[in-house]
């Protein structure tokens, strides 16, 4: 019997590639979403419209509805799980939730890279609210929330929930355009503005890689009741990020090291190195890989499939872009300060 499938989003980054993969693959797909953004996916899938932060709204949508799997990529507060856990309680074999690394980022004392038994603990205080700090505090937290509720559905319901908590996704379909930001800055030759901190270990992900695994759950039923951390082995430095980046592109790569907060008032952050973000999470995908059996794209590979897809897709630079002349006027007075 085909499997029927919900996804809840679904057209814009992983969402698209896991709808690809599900329609040529022949299950019975629904998507469920706001239906603003436009896509190109199969006729094929049906279509449900809600705004999913509305309970009634969700609610009538899928009044009558069954699946045998739910996929969510936009749950972010507490009460949306309650609305999830009341719909789909008695009526689904897996509910899998798309989390973050983040619920680690706000935990205290926490040494890199995180494990999946570091999630509990005492949580830091939240910062100054109406800053940058309190906004990514509170995506941590709130998904946190989300965690919780779904953990505890689980374990007074057996509501059949497996969660995964994944770092920052390289795509070449990222709404943010992060990676495509610095390889339009290796392109045209020029320096790269990078912030002196914070200097992290980068440790993300490929966004095939997450669908790969969403897949092998759905056909197998692993992983309910369980969390895992969904992260590329590889645990590199900025600097050999950009150098790994610039071979793979025939180029070379010139970083201008700048004070955080220079970079911050000349308007230049994030997009000038949108990987030197403070709150970029580090996780040990050891029991991904030891439980659900998977092998993660090296590195090198699909940085290598994505600077493919760049040079041969015409592709709008971002309008932060338009500043770069700023930027490359701001790295020679840097490098002309360097040299007096």
């Amino acid at each position: 019997m085909t499997k029927r499938v919900l996804i809840i989003g679904g057209t814009r980054n992983m969402g698209y590639y896991l709808s690809q993969r599900l329609a040529d693959a022949g299950y019975d797909l629904t998507l469920l979403n706001r239906g603003i953004t436009k896509d190109d996916l199969p006729s094929s899938i049906h279509r449900l419209h809600a705004d999913r932060t509305d309970h009634k709204q969700m609610r009538r949508a899928l009044l009558a509805k069954s699946f045998d799997v739910v996929i969510d990529f936009v749950m972010y507060r507490g009460d949306e799980a309650g609305t999830v856990i009341e719909l789909f309680h008695d009526n689904i074999d897996h509910f899998i939730f798309l989390s973050t690394g983040q619920v680690y980022l706000v935990r205290e004392g926490l040494p890199r890279p995180y494990r999946e038994e570091d999630y509990e603990g005492r949580l830091m205080p939240a910062p100054k609210a109406n800053s940058y700090a309190y906004e990514e505090w509170r995506y941590g937290v709130e998904k946190r929330d989300v965690e919780d509720q779904l953990a505890a559905a689980w374990s007074r319901m057996r509501f059949p929930c497996t969660v995964l908590r994944l770092p920052m996704v390289n795509s070449a379909r990222d709404p943010y355009h992060r990676l495509f930001n610095y390889y339009l800055r290796l392109r045209d030759g020029g320096a790269i503005l990078v912030p002196q901190t914070p200097n992290h270990l980068l440790n993300h992900v490929y966004a095939h890689d997450v669908v790969d695994i969403i897949m092998r759950l759905i056909e197998t039923g692993q992983g309910k009741g369980r969390a895992y951390n969904i992260a590329q082995d590889e645990r590199v430095s900025h600097a050999d990020f950009l150098s790994l980046l610039a071979e793979i592109m025939g180029t070379e790569a010139r970083s201008v090291i700048a004070k955080r907060s220079e970079l911050v008032v000349g308007g230049f952050m994030p997009d000038c190195s949108p990987f030197s973000e403070r709150w970029m999470s580090d996780l040990d995908n050891s029991r991904s890989k030891a439980e659900l059996g998977v092998r993660y794209k090296p590195l090198p590979d699909y940085l290598t499939e994505i600077v493919s897809y760049f040079d041969t897709q015409p592709i709008a630079p971002p309008l932060t872009y338009r500043r770069r002349q700023a930027e490359l006027n701001f790295a020679e007075q840097m490098s002309a300060e360097a040299r007096a």
